[in-house]
């Protein structure tokens, strides 16, 4: 291809997914803290639920920045996510749907095998829910003087963009280190129809608009040549998250607004700042395969959200500790057939099971599902694809309970860019 039309392919691709950039499909189990964390997995990591301990020559290697002298050859991927939802309870079911840009990320060698330099943009967590139920007002006496309907929704989340490096050490380990600056809003509005023959809704909002450096370190242990016959490779990895105290603006106003949503008056209440705390998070994992035909692997990940902090206290937040565990692998028959396509495919499987930081019904909420996906290649660059089908709840513990269905679309390219080429 030439480096023309591959410029071309590139913006088109940047084009493409900043139109979509909006939000995923609304999920009641979004409204805790700042939202759902997002994770860094790109699509061909979405297809098994992996990335912090296997290498990956031609994707960046995004989830363990000391995995990132893998990429010999400058990387530039892009990716879209689309989703289905339903809520189910027992008197209630609800379906949404939603698509948002999932990453645009690239890397590039400083020098091949030994230092990689990576950077990116990518949305780090979610919130979009609403809520409706009946609430009454009282007068001075306690008696119920009128029956009015409540809406709680909440909007937003963190944005993430982050500069990482990977350096090798020796043969078979590896360091790495990431900053990101996070930023964003996040708001939640409480509405109250007042009904009567002048109806209209009172709205209080909390809107917070966030900031702050988010740090991480990462470690790679890869030993080849393993095996009878001298060509598997065993992969050690580990992330660590350091606290990130995210520096806060809280406002917060009432306003009025007509049932077709026009806004008549407002009132601001009051503007503090703060910071808000967001705890630590840890991942290991490991992983065996035979060089680029098939690996294995697993992940466990480990974050407290118990002491997660706002303006209000931990205990307010009724948050607890999340962890993740994952196993899955993939599998190409031949990478280097090249009369037969279908060899060369990459197909990937895994499965998860989460247990999330918030409690419904007095019961932490856990979250499983299976991730399937493949990458189809167009010489060096690929076409990636990855599916997730699971289930976050259920009624008998938390009385909702939610399924999805998630579909991730991604570019890969991979050239040799920033390098000055020589003649003789």
């Amino acid at each position: 291809m030439s480096g023309r039309k591959k410029w071309f392919f590139l913006l088109a691709a940047v084009v493409f997914t900043a139109d979509v950039w909006g939000q995923v499909a609304p999920s009641p189990f979004s409204s805790f803290g700042i939202g759902t964390p997002y994770g860094n997995g790109l699509v061909n990591n979405q297809g098994n639920g992996l990335g912090v301990a296997q290498p990956q020559f031609w994707y960046v290697n995004n989830q363990n920045p000391a995995l990132l002298v893998f990429n010999t050859l400058s990387v530039f991927q892009v990716g879209i996510v689309g989703e289905s939802r339903r809520v189910r309870g027992d008197t209630i079911s609800e379906k949404s749907t939603g698509g948002n840009l999932s990453y645009i990320t690239f890397a590039f060698p400083i020098k091949p095998g030994r230092i990689t330099t990576s950077a990116g943009l990518t949305p780090y967590t979610n919130l979009n829910f609403s809520y409706q139920y009946q609430d009454y007002a009282r007068d001075p006496l306690g008696a119920i003087a009128d029956t009015l309907t409540t809406r709680e929704t909440g909007s937003g989340g963190l944005t993430q963009i982050y500069l990482s490096n990977g350096v090798r050490i020796n043969d078979d380990m590896s360091v790495g280190a990431k900053i990101s600056y996070l930023f964003g809003p996040v708001s939640r509005v409480y509405s109250t129809n007042s009904g009567g023959s002048d109806p209209f809704f009172a709205n209080i909002e909390d809107k917070k608009n966030l900031r702050g450096i988010n740090i991480g370190l990462g470690y790679s242990f890869s030993k080849d040549s393993l095996g009878r016959n001298h060509n598997k490779r065993l992969s050690i990895g580990a992330t660590y998250n350091f606290v990130t105290d995210l520096s806060a603006t809280r406002i917060s106003r009432i306003y009025r607004t007509t049932i077709v949503g026009d806004t008549i008056e407002k009132f601001p209440i009051s503007t503090t700042k703060g910071k808000i705390r967001l705890p630590q998070s840890f991942t290991v994992g490991a992983a065996y395969g035979k060089g680029l035909n098939w690996s294995v692997g697993t992940e466990f990940s480990y974050q407290d959200w118990s002491t997660y902090n706002d303006f209000s206290s931990p205990e307010a937040h009724n948050l607890g500790k999340s962890w993740r565990a994952t196993v899955g692998g993939e599998y190409t028959a031949d990478p280097l057939a090249l009369e037969n396509y279908l060899k060369r495919i990459t197909l990937r499987l895994g499965a998860t099971y989460e247990q999330q930081p918030f409690y419904a019904n007095g019961t932490q909420v856990k979250d499983y599902g299976i991730n399937f996906g493949f990458s189809a290649p167009t010489g060096r660059s690929s076409v990636d694809v990855a599916f997730k089908v699971g289930k976050i709840g259920n009624k008998t513990d938390n009385i909702l309970e939610e399924t999805y269905f998630k579909i991730y679309f991604g570019l890969t390219f991979n050239d040799q860019w920033f390098i000055k080429r020589k003649f003789d």
